[in-house]
């Protein structure tokens, strides 16, 4: 026992030596391999606490991120309130392949105009055309230029940049478009909805002017009965900027829906039947 008790004084010194060359030494960084008792003892070893309260942790939105939901949200509720309580829409144009638009003036919005089309594929499909791949528009909506996603923002929420292609008959110059979409959900309905945004300073593309998308909702529904078809409803108001007639922008975004629907059923037609 005494030889014991001899043994664990004789550690007890080396192990004293041993933390006074290393404060003789003023080490700041001790080995890895010191015991964390001896850190301790020396108070070298950091305290850890837990992060102070307010502090964001990386999994968490930033205040940014949460401004782009919520700007998204209350896009689509002001959608929502339009298409449930507006009911006074003027004939536009009607195609034959069955694209209806009709428009109506509306505070805060100007004219905002609504096209309608039933298109013979599921609103899975459509969705993913629409909102998943939407990078990949411009390969066949010659209307784009380029569609970027500059930012995710959780699972619902893109910040875009979009190049608009020279207009019809170049009526007016070339524009691009800073947005924030988001995607709801109500019963079997999708939602698409877009609202210009004021994000950090993007550089202007040569020779374009940057517009603002003020509502811009796509609805998805599938078609009562058959639910391989879908029921497309799109609201549509813009602010081009720049010195362009009403009546000019009026035409041109009247068409640009026309076109658009045109675009999307023969790229679908292709799809589904190559």
């Amino acid at each position: 026992m005494l030889s014991a008790l001899g043994l664990k004084t004789a550690a007890i010194a080396a192990i004293q030596k041993d933390m006074k060359d290393l404060v003789e030494r003023r080490s700041h960084h001790l080995p890895s391999n010191i015991p964390h008792y001896i850190q301790r003892l020396v108070g070298k070893e950091k305290a850890t606490s837990p992060e102070p309260a307010g502090d964001l942790n990386p999994s968490q939105p930033s205040s940014v991120d949460l401004s782009y939901s919520t700007q998204g949200e209350r896009a689509l509720q002001q959608a929502l309130s339009i298409l449930q309580r507006h009911t006074s829409w003027q004939a536009e144009v009607m195609m034959e392949a069955g694209t209806t638009v009709t428009s109506a003036a509306l505070p805060g919005l100007g004219k905002l105009f609504r096209a309608e089309v039933v298109l013979a594929v599921p609103v899975a499909q459509l969705h993913q055309e629409l909102f998943e791949r939407i990078e990949q528009m411009p390969r066949w909506n010659p209307t784009l230029s380029q569609v970027k996603v500059l930012q995710h923002v959780g699972r619902d929420t893109l910040v875009t940049h979009e190049v608009a292609a020279p207009s019809r008959g170049n009526l007016v110059g070339q524009r691009d478009f800073v947005s924030v979409r988001h995607r709801g959900r109500r019963d079997a309905a999708i939602y698409l909805v877009g609202t210009a945004t004021h994000r950090d300073p993007l550089p202007l593309p040569k020779g374009c002017i940057r517009a603002e998308s003020r509502l811009s909702c796509i609805v998805l529904q599938p078609l009562a009965g058959d639910p391989g078809r879908t029921h497309l409803t799109w609201l549509l108001s813009m602010d081009l900027k720049g010195w362009v007639p009403t009546s000019v922008i009026d035409r041109l975004l009247l068409w640009a829906q026309v076109d658009f629907i045109k675009h999307l059923h023969q790229h679908l037609s292709a799809t589904t039947c190559p």
